[in-house]
C-alpha cells in the first residue's frame, strides 16, 4: 500500500516504512541507542531526500524516548537539574543548527553537508563499538586500565559552581550547556538524539555516575528532540508527519522484541554485529557521495 508524503513530494510503501522503523526499534530495544543514527541513512537510502530524512527523523527519536525516560525518573535513575542545563544548551545549539541547515539548504549543500558528516559520525561510532567488542570477546587484548577520574582538571578549574545532589557533582554549569550546545547543533543536522555523545561526555567529563547518565540523557533527548522538530517545521519546512508517524508505529512495535532479545542473546555479540552493520552503512555513504550521488539536486524552500 502506497502512502504519499507532502513534503518529500513522493509515494512511498507504508508497511516497508513501518518494517524499517520497526527495525531500528528492534536496535534501540536490543543496543539501546537511539537509532537516529541509521533511520536517517536508512531514509536516504530509500530515496527519500536528505533534509526531510533528518527532519523526520528527529521525531521518532522524541516519540521513542517517552517511555524511557519515564521508567529511569521513577526509579531515580535520572538528574533532572543536570538535563535542565543540558536542555538549556541544547535549544541554543537547536536554534543555531537551523540557521546552518537553513543556509546550507538555500544554497544546495544540504545534502552534500549530510551525507560527508553522517560518513564521518558513523565510521567514527562503528570503529569504536567494533574495537570495544573485539576486546570482550577477546580478540583484541584489553589495555591497561588505570583509575579513573571524577572530572578533569579544566572542569574544576571553571566558575560558578553548582551542586547538582543526584548526580553527587558540585560542578560549573558551564560545561554540561556546552556539551549540549552541540547536541542541539547535530540534531538539527543529522537528526540524530546524541546519546551518543552525551552519554560518553558525562561518563568521562562530568564524572556523573554511570546509574544516572542514561536516564539523564533521555531527558535531554526528549527536549532538545521536540524542539529540533517544532524549529524544522517553522524555518525549514523539512517534517514530514506522515513519514514521521509510519517510523514512530514501526519503531515503538520494533522496541519492544529488542528488549526481549536482548536478554537471550549474548550482549557482545550483538555490539560487534551492530558496529559491522554501521560501518556498511558508513560505506554506503561514503561511495554515494563519491562515487555516484544518491540525488543530483537539493530540495530548496525559498
Amino acid at each position: 500500500m502506497d502512502i504519499y508524503l507532502p513534503i518529500a513530494g513522493q509515494s512511498v510503501n507504508a508497511p516497508l516504512i513501518i518494517l524499517l522503523g520497526a527495525f531500528v526499534g528492534l536496535l534501540s530495544g536490543m543496543f539501546g541507542v537511539g537509532g537516529g543514527f541509521l533511520t536517517t541513512p536508512l531514509l536516504i537510502f530509500y530515496g527519500i531526500p536528505p533534509s526531510v530524512a533528518v527532519a523526520s527523523a528527529a521525531t521518532q527519536i522524541t516519540g521513542a524516548s517517552v517511555a524511557g525516560v519515564a521508567v529511569h525518573i521513577r526509579r531515580g535513575g535520572a538528574d533532572l537539574r543536570m538535563a535542565g542545563v543540558m536542555t538549556a544548551g541544547g535549544f541554543v545549539g537547536s536554534g543555531v543548527g537551523a540557521i546552518l541547515f537553513r543556509i546550507l539548504q538555500a544554497s544546495g549543500q544540504i545534502d552534500l553537508v549530510i551525507g560527508f558528516l553522517y560518513v564521518v559520525l558513523l565510521g567514527w561510532i562503528g570503529g569504536l563499538m567494533l574495537w570495544d567488542a573485539l576486546v570482550a570477546l577477546g580478540y583484541v587484548k584489553r589495555a591497561v586500565q588505570t583509575e579513573p577520574v571524577s572530572h578533569t582538571r579544566w572542569l574544576a578549574s571553571l566558575p560558578m559552581r553548582w551542586r547538582f545532589a543526584d548526580s553527587g557533582l558540585y560542578i560549573s554549569p558551564l560545561a554540561p550547556l556546552v556539551i549540549g550546545f552541540g547536541t542541539g547543533i547535530l540534531t538539527v543536522l543529522l537528526g540524530v538524539g546524541g546519546g551518543f555523545i552525551v552519554v560518553p561526555a558525562m561518563i568521562y567529563l562530568l564524572g556523573m555516575p554511570a546509574r544516572i547518565v542514561v536516564g539523564t540523557s533521555l531527558a535531554m533527548i526528549i527536549a532538545v528532540t521536540a524542539a529540533t522538530t517544532f524549529i524544522h517545521s517553522v524555518t525549514t519546512h523539512s517534517v514530514d508527519i506522515v513519514l514521521a508517524g509510519l517510523l514512530l508505529i514501526g519503531g515503538v512495535i520494533g522496541a519492544q522484541y529488542g528488549a526481549m532479545l536482548a536478554t537471550r542473546l549474548k550482549p557482545d555479540l550483538l555490539r560487534l554485529a551492530l558496529s559491522v552493520l554501521i560501518l556498511l552503512v558508513a560505506l554506503r555513504m561514503f561511495l554515494g557521495l563519491f562515487w555516484r550521488p544518491d540525488e543530483i539536486y537539493s530540495i530548496a524552500y525559498l
